[in-house]
Formats: C-alpha cells, structure tokens, sequence
C-alpha cells in the first residue's frame, strides 16, 4: 500500500515525465507518441518505476528499450523541473504497459465465445 507521500510524488512525476515525453521525446522516438500510464515510487523517493505505453510503433521492446537508454537524459531533465519540489531526484527504471494489449486479447476472446453456438437447456438434460 503506497502512503500519500508516495502518491503525490508518484503523481508530480507523471506530470512533469508527460511534459517531457511531449516535448522532446520525438529526438530518441520519433513518430511514437509515449504514454505515462503509471509511475509507482519507493518509501524512500528513491526509485520510481515507469510504466509507459506507446502508439504508432510496431516494436514496443525497442521503444521501451530506448527509452531506458535515454534514462540518464531523463532523469537529468527531470530533475531540473522538479529540483525546487524534491531533495533527491529518483532513479528511473521504465517498464511497457501492455493493459491496452491484454484487453484488447480478452475481447478478442470474449467475441469469439459469443460467436460460438449456444446448447440450450432441453440439449444439456
């Protein structure tokens, strides 16, 4: 269970990443809109993972691989937006969010049960 410490951190993250993602994501993915969909923080503030999903890509483990590449950058310009708000700037980790894929897959499989036919009850006694 996070503290509100820890969601209020969480959450200043989100927003300050989102603007970064916006405005200067474009130099390591370029044509790939980024998505913070989740950010949780450690008790200490010390380490923050990154959930982010991305569209307008066809190798989200290359995304998510430049990304972390780029974690050192992001982390720097991060701090320089939040230094007034925060003493120590957390270490990034960033993870695929892949909500969108798995519920799109039970959809998926939800509509092939519908499609399947019914037995109706005088077949099954």
């Amino acid at each position: 269970m996070e503290s509100k410490r820890q969601q209020k951190f969480a959450g200043v993250i989100q927003e300050e990443l989102a603007q970064i993602f916006q405005r200067e994501g474009a130099a390591f993915l370029p044509n790939t809109l980024v998505t913070i969909t989740r950010v949780r923080v450690s008790p200490d503030l010390a380490v923050a993972k990154v959930y982010l999903s991305f569209f307008n890509t066809t190798n989200t483990t290359l995304s998510i691989n430049t990304v972390n590449a780029h974690a050192g950058e992001i982390r720097y310009k991060l701090g320089a937006r939040i230094r007034h708000q925060a003493r120590v700037v957390p270490e990034l980790t960033f993870f695929v969010d892949d909500t969108n894929e798995y519920v799109e897959r039970m959809d998926n499989l939800f509509d092939q049960i519908a499609k399947e036919p019914r037995q109706s009850d005088e077949d099954s006694e």
